[in-house]
């Protein structure tokens, strides 16, 4: 597993620097593992959930969108088994009082082993790891932690606790009166797809909709994770685009065999090398799988998870079912060859797709990011560019007149009202046009446009690529046009 710590870092910094992510309460030295997005990031987000919006309910005609509130009866944790199971192991040094997730204590363990070159003890203490995650042997994680010695990163001893299990959900109190009973206590969701599973016949009813199909959400969702960390690879308030796919009793393993193709194949559209991702089989499913994977991605950390593909059988209706005492269940008109007869009443089972947005917003900018030296004998020189896909960059077209006279601003501001209405685009006159495709270059725009004085004399104008840098003349008239083609 090859990590770049330098390069993780520095795209750390750029996103501050450059207006894309800063530490959330910064004034007052921030809140840990919680983050905002500024002007830039919120941007590049929204372009990326509009593009999984689009490619998942107008590409797929049995595939709609929904919204779901983030508070839910908290009978609906009950029964998804959240309550009861979202929980992760946990260990505390008795020294420094510091607790760590068992798995993040492991896993940094083995990547400290790679890094001195013992990849296959590496490879062997996160293959133990699993069997035991697998098997809920917390005693054995303690023992798997002591017998390799691995210390606490604060305190640098290895006096632990007993390895224990902590829910990983954010409770409050719904209403206006606090109280000690548990009558008006509810949950932040951990997670969006129960608000889709609760409204499983509202959609199918009013959507006369037919198995199968699928329900598409982006919301957030909030984990009090112990230990949240990798910048926003792990934060307790993210966001998640989940599809819940509908399906026959049966047939799910066939979908779930679909829908990893045709999640692999949107990753692979936004022009990355498929030698950067991979496959992860599970090694402990959930309690409501019969299959699943991960699609990781490899970032400057390593290889790490990007998007879930789950087939969850028909779990969840079923336990919404029982709790709520209404009937989840659909009935197929269509005929079963082996009976000849309607396959009748069923609940349906699940295949879900679900792929974090802030990890979305991470790859990205992992993939993007790059330090290029442009030195020549004359003059040294370098830059920092973005190389974003240009449909999700988040300015698509800066508007760059050379000086701040001779009418040369007015034709910008005339490019500028022709072409904002139907891309993001951004206007500067400030500094010379160099320091200008800099920054630009620096926040990930595909195109520059710069009116000069020819401009007023023939009409063209200079457009330049940021990928290459090469400069070209081409007619004003058909600029809106060549830009809308390039990032459709």
């Amino acid at each position: 597993m090859a990590t770049d710590s330098n390069k993780f870092q520095a795209i750390i910094a750029h996103c501050k620097e450059y207006g894309f992510i800063f530490p959330s309460s910064e004034i007052y030295d921030g809140l840990g593992a919680v983050y905002d997005y500024g002007q830039w990031g919120a941007e590049l987000k929204k372009n990326i959930k509009d593009h999984w919006w689009h490619s998942m309910t107008r590409m797929y005609e049995n595939i709609v969108g929904i919204d779901a509130a983030i508070f839910m009866h908290p009978t609906t944790w009950k029964a998804s088994g959240h309550v009861d199971n979202f929980s992760d192991p946990m260990i505390d040094n008795k020294d420094s009082n510091k607790r760590y997730r068992v798995d993040h204590l492991i896993e940094a363990k083995a990547s400290e082993l790679e890094g001195e070159g013992h990849a296959e003890q590496a490879e062997i203490l996160l293959k133990q790891m699993d069997e035991l995650l697998a098997a809920d042997d917390l005693a054995g994680l303690r023992t798997l932690i002591e017998t390799n010695r691995i210390a606490c990163a604060v305190s640098g001893t290895v006096n632990w606790t007993d390895v224990r299990q902590f829910n990983l959900m954010f409770s409050t109190e719904f209403g206006a009166v606090s109280s000690d009973t548990e009558d008006n206590k509810i949950y932040l969701r951990p997670e969006t797809a129960q608000g889709i599973f609760v409204n499983f016949l509202n959609v199918q009813k009013t959507g006369r909709m037919k198995i199968p199909f699928g329900i598409a959400q982006i919301g957030k969702a909030f984990r009090n994770e112990i230990v949240a960390r990798q910048f926003i690879f792990r934060m307790r308030e993210f966001e998640q685009m989940e599809m819940q796919f509908f399906v026959r009793p049966g047939t799910q393993k066939q979908w779930y065999e679909f829908w990893k193709e045709e999640r692999m194949k949107w990753h692979l559209a936004l022009g990355i090398s498929p030698d950067k991702y991979r496959f992860h089989d599970h090694v402990k499913l959930a309690h409501y799988a019969d299959a699943a994977c991960d699609i990781e991605y490899d970032f400057p950390i390593g290889f790490k998870e990007v998007e879930g593909i789950h087939s969850r059988t028909d779990f969840d209706l079923k336990q919404h079912q029982e709790f709520s005492k209404k009937k989840m269940q659909y009935f197929d008109n269509d005929i079963d060859p082996e009976t000849g007869k309607p396959y009748g009443n069923y609940i349906p089972y699940v295949v879900e797709t679900s792929i974090g947005v802030d990890r979305t917003v991470m790859l990205l900018l992992s993939e993007a990011y790059e330090e290029q030296d442009l030195s020549t004998e004359e003059r040294a020189d370098s830059r920092v560019v973005l190389k974003l896909p240009a449909k999700l960059a988040p300015i698509k077209l800066a508007v760059l007149p050379l000086v701040k006279k001779d009418g040369l601003p007015e034709i910008a501001r005339g490019i500028l009202d022709d072409c904002k209405a139907h891309f993001k685009c951004f206007y500067e006159e400030k500094d010379t046009i160099g320091k200008r495709y800099r920054r630009m270059d620096a926040l990930g725009t595909p195109f520059c446009v710069t009116v000069d004085h020819q401009s007023k004399e023939d009409g063209t104008v200079t457009i330049r690529y940021r990928d290459t840098m090469q400069q070209e003349r081409v007619p004003l008239a058909s600029l809106r046009e060549m830009v809308l083609r390039e990032i459709a």
